[in-house]
């Protein structure tokens, strides 16, 4: 009888043990696939960084080739101007004109692409191609775009991180108290720790994949 009383009086804190302990394990899983996602969306961060200055060099050499195109073209209009070049020469100058002019159109429209991306401009102002194909030009300010976001969701993933780091805290000291108001209160902090990190973890997520 005695011992029948004994084994009544374990199940109020065996019950408890139990829903505790899958607890615990359900929110660690949860703390491993955030650790995951952390990890996996801060490399594709640093990948997007790199593909911004990337970017930004390219439009960069444009600007240069637009630059010493305008300065041939800024020469021969003044040479023009003051009458140093010979009638004959005047129709090939012409040409060359014409042709820098060109020159210069294109860089201008190339760089607009490299800055802001094919998409943006749209199909009729293509003008930079990539492995020989127009319209596959992701533009600077879209990996900027994109590496701002991953950032933003990075810092989310760490206060998922830190908050379901806590309720396992909690939770394990949960699981060694002795009286049974104390060890429901750490076992209610855990599970509202627990539902905060799983939010701001489904945050992350939504914002790392764009949703």
């Amino acid at each position: 009888m005695s011992e029948s009383k004994d084994a009544a009086g374990q199940q109020p804190g065996s019950r408890f043990e139990l829903l505790c302990g899958v607890t615990i394990a359900i929110l660690a899983a949860l703390l491993a696939i955030n650790e995951l996602g952390s990890g996996k969306f801060g490399g594709d961060e640093i990948a997007a960084r790199n593909e911004a200055t990337k970017a930004y060099s390219w439009y960069g050499s444009k600007s240069l080739k637009e630059n010493l195109a305008e300065g041939q073209r800024d020469l021969l209009l003044a040479l023009r101007a003051a009458g140093a070049i010979a009638p004959e020469k005047v129709s090939a100058v012409q040409g060359t004109l014409d042709r820098l002019d060109g020159e210069m159109d294109r860089y201008s429209r190339e760089k607009q692409e490299i800055l802001v991306g094919s998409d943006v401009v749209g199909k009729n102002n293509w003008a930079q191609a990539v492995d020989g194909q127009l319209g596959n030009v992701r533009g600077a300010k879209e990996w900027d775009a994109e590496s701002d976001r991953l950032d933003r969701a990075g810092d989310i993933f760490d206060t998922a991180t830190l908050f379901l780091q806590l309720c396992l805290v909690l939770g394990a000291i949960s699981l060694i108290m002795k009286v049974p108001a104390r060890r429901n209160a750490f076992f209610t902090a855990m599970l509202i720790l627990g539902a905060a990190g799983i939010g701001f973890s489904a945050r992350a997520f939504y914002l790392a994949f764009n949703l």
